[in-house]
This record gives C-alpha cells, structure tokens and sequence, in this order.
C-alpha cells in the first residue's frame, strides 16, 4: 500500500479534529506536474470536495478557493486575450474567454496533470467515478489556481495559467463545439473584405461510414482543411484551423496591407 501523508485540517467529528490523508506519491507528482509549491493545509483544502467533507464532519471544502481562483483564472485569461488580439471586438474576446475557462476545457487541463486520483471524494460520489466528472474537475482545477495565488502569489498563479490553460487558445478544436468558428470567419472576411467563402467538400468510404473533407476558400484563395464524420464537423474543423490565416488577412486588409494566406 503506497505511503500516505496526513495532515491536519480544522473539521471536527466527535469533539475531535481528524487529520486528513493524502496520498504522497499522488500529490508530490500532481505538484510537480502544476509546477508550484503549495503548502500541504492549502492543498488538502484545495482538494477536498463537499461530499468529502459531509461525510468527515464537516471540514472546510474547496468552494472558496475555487471562487477565488475562478477570478484570478479569469483575469489572467482576459488579459492575455486583451493585449495579444488588440483588433478584436470585446463579444469576440468573451466568446474566447468563455471557451477556454469552459468546464470541459478545465476537466481536460486537470486530466492531463491527474487531479483526479488525488481529490478528496465521498463514498457516494467515488463509487459514481466522480474523480472523472468534468465539474468537479474543472472545480478542483479552479481551487488549485486560488490555492496558487493564495500560497504563492500572483506572479505564480499567472504563470501556471499561462503554462496549462492559455495553450488552449492555440488549440482551437479543443476548445469545443460551442465555439462558433464559422461565425467568427465569415464576420472576419466580412470586415477584411476578403470575398465569399465556400467550403468544398470531398467524402471517401462507404455510405455508412464516410469521412468528409471541407477546404475552406475565401476570395478563391483555399485557407485550410478538417475531415469529420459529418458535413457540418468537416467545415467546423477546417473554420478552426483557418482563423488565425483569416484573421491576419483580415487585419491586415483592414489596416490597409494585404497579408498572403500562405503567410
């Protein structure tokens, strides 16, 4: 049985403070993965959910650190978007914030560094599996930003979400359906003055099970492709993928330069 470390948190059960265990090797490489230092009463806080704590007495849980770190998270975000796409209008800088601070896009930050063997979890909410739901996921994630910011500061915090979350903005598809990519190219090529946009669709396999390919092509200049099981997700993927072409062109146009779509 692997070696566990208890410390002390400030519930009670019977009169008694009980201390709270955690599981060393899980925590010492779900920190290393983080990359802070967290000290180990902010950390068992940061990690202890509310049915965990129900059933323990009555301990602290992690909901105000995750409110906390909900803000700090958030305001990183919002100031990383502000000053790196100066050109783009406050509803489409929103729409990016709200994807990448989205509870599936932190569930797949927290997957990646293994929050969820080392959260604190009920009997009820562990034999659901909830060490794998996508909100408490995503809420451990948003407590471990305020724990962060809390032990360490903002200069720390700011640089773990610069290290696990913002990398999300660059990967557009894994910001989830929810974002309107054809949207934001045809409101991009409408402002740039870049022509109409076409995707041109390809399909290859049987008729059960065809894959689609969509080349997006603005102004006859084709920007880029996305294959899916659908028409629909062929062109989403292939929107994704062209943005940030687009929107250079767009800029560009707008500032009175023509940008090449190869650039």
């Amino acid at each position: 049985m692997a070696p566990r470390k208890s410390v002390q948190a400030s519930g009670q059960q019977s009169g008694r403070r009980r201390p709270v265990q955690l599981d060393r090797p899980i925590t010492e490489d779900l920190l290393k993965r983080l990359g802070v230092v967290i000290g180990p009463e902010t950390l068992v806080l940061a990690l202890t959910h509310r049915s965990y704590s129900y059933e323990q007495g009555g301990l602290p849980t992690n909901e105000r650190l995750e409110f906390l770190g909900d803000s700090v998270l958030g305001f990183v975000v919002t100031d990383h978007l502000y000053r790196t796409y100066p050109d783009l209008a406050e509803g489409d800088l929103a729409k990016m914030r709200a994807a990448v601070v989205s509870t599936r896009a932190l569930a797949s930050v927290a997957r990646t560094i293994g929050v969820g063997p080392a959260v604190l979890l009920g009997e009820g909410e562990r034999r659901t599996r909830g060490a794998d739901k996508d909100s408490i996921l995503a809420d451990t994630m948003e407590a471990l930003i305020g724990a962060t910011y809390m032990d360490q500061g903002l200069p720390a915090a700011h640089d773990l979400v610069h290290r696990l979350v913002i990398p999300l903005l660059a990967d557009k598809l894994a910001m989830g359906a929810g974002t309107d990519w054809k949207t934001y190219i045809q409101e991009a090529a409408a402002n740039g003055g870049l022509g109409p946009i076409e995707y041109r669709m390809e399909s290859a396999g049987p008729d059960h099970d065809k894959v689609f390919t969509a080349t997006l092509v603005v102004g006859g200049t084709p920007y880029a492709t996305g294959t899916g099981p659908s028409k629909k997700e062929a062109e989403r993927q292939a929107a994704a993928h062209s943005w940030d072409r687009i929107s250079a062109a767009a800029q560009g146009a707008a500032a009175g330069t023509e940008a090449p779509a190869g650039a």
